[in-house]
């Protein structure tokens, strides 16, 4: 099941949730290659957040996936989120961090006993 976990300095009082769940929920599910059903999204608005010095709007997001996570995934989230972001929030792609993390990396694919 991947999770996206998106935490911002954006007051999120009037913005429209519903599509940033929707938009990235579609992204996460295709980028990744999992039913959309398995994907979970938590948004967190209005959180002390200093970028670059900066406490204008900035965001900080984190993936964590059970496999189906490479470089080229990496770099479309980091893209796909990141657009979703600066559409939605009006956070610039340069003030946003995606952390990604695969919970099956350095796992052997199969062990017999």
């Amino acid at each position: 099941m991947p999770c996206l976990y998106i935490t911002t300095n954006v007051n999120l009082a009037g913005v429209d949730t519903a599509a940033i769940f929707a938009a990235t929920t579609t992204a996460v599910s295709t980028i990744i290659g999992k039913p959309e059903n398995f994907v979970m999204v938590l948004l967190k608005g209005s959180v002390a957040i200093s970028f670059g010095g900066s406490g204008e709007p900035a965001a900080f997001a984190e993936v964590v996936s059970m496999g189906g996570i490479n470089s080229a995934v990496k770099k479309k989230l980091i893209h796909s989120i990141g657009s979703i972001l600066n559409e939605k929030l009006s956070v610039p792609p340069a003030r946003f961090f995606l952390k990604v993390h695969d919970t099956t990396a350095g796992r052997p694919v199969s062990s017999k006993l």
